[in-house]
């Protein structure tokens, strides 16, 4: 019989979590240096590059505290790595007015 501890799920969630975070601040960096778009949109990419490298900052030391089984720091990471990627979506919806060129791709994090 196989099973999973909740630890090695959480883990593994993390790892997700981190992957499509790299993802997406590879999305914004490409969207900025190959697509034309306006100075708004180019400065809320620039912001939103900034706020996925913060979000896997986060989620790298949430995963050191999860292996290390302190619960309690590692969830405060996590809330700061999940909280960026929507701060980012503010940034064009509300903040800059502007249509988020990377909005849908965002949410899978």
């Amino acid at each position: 019989m196989n099973t999973t501890s909740i630890k090695g799920l959480v883990i593994a969630s993390i790892n997700n979590a981190a992957f499509n975070t790299i993802n997406m601040e590879r999305i914004a960096k490409t969207v900025l240096n190959e697509r034309k778009t306006s100075p708004r949109n180019n400065a809320a990419l620039r912001d939103c590059i900034k706020l996925y490298k913060d979000a896997n900052s986060s989620l790298n030391k949430a995963l050191t505290n999860v292996k290390s089984q302190d619960y309690r720091i590692a969830k405060e990471y996590l809330i700061s790595a999940f909280d960026e990627p929507r701060i980012s979506k503010d940034i064009f919806t509300k903040i800059k007015k502007a249509k988020s060129t990377i909005r849908d791709e965002s949410n899978i994090i």
